[in-house]
């Protein structure tokens, strides 16, 4: 059974950085674009990074381009996401999700077309 389990989120101030890490089990992640998505309160999970299952191509909410900056370490089953500059709309729960086997960096925009989801990780931006 796939699990995905995030950590590293927590307080910062805006304009301070975090780094968030999954590290998945149970499965083989290296042929599947691994991605991260996000949900504040009232708000529906929104779709934030993804990266292809070669690692050449990512994919990035237009709100975070240039300040977050997703990668993969496939010996490790892990997933990052680098966020600098961050500002209190970061403020979220952040879930590190696996796509299909195969498919492209940007099929995962769509919540849907996940196919295992983390238990997500809170990021609090406090202005």
């Amino acid at each position: 059974q796939v699990q995905l389990v995030e950590s590293g989120g927590g307080l910062v101030q805006a304009g301070g950085s975090l780094r968030l890490s999954c590290a998945g089990s149970g499965g083989t992640f290296r042929n599947a674009p691994m991605g991260w998505f996000r949900q504040a309160p009232g708000k529906e999970r929104e779709f934030v990074a993804s990266i292809g299952w070669r690692g050449g191509n990512t994919r990035y909410l237009d709100s975070v381009k240039g300040r977050f900056t997703i990668s993969r370490e496939d010996a490790k089953n892990m997933v990052y996401l680098q966020m600098n500059s961050l500002t209190p709309e970061d403020t979220a729960v952040y879930f590190c999700a696996a796509g299909a086997c195969f498919a492209l960096a940007q099929d995962m925009a769509v919540p849907s077309t996940v196919k295992a989801w983390g238990q997500g990780t809170q990021v609090t931006v406090s202005s």
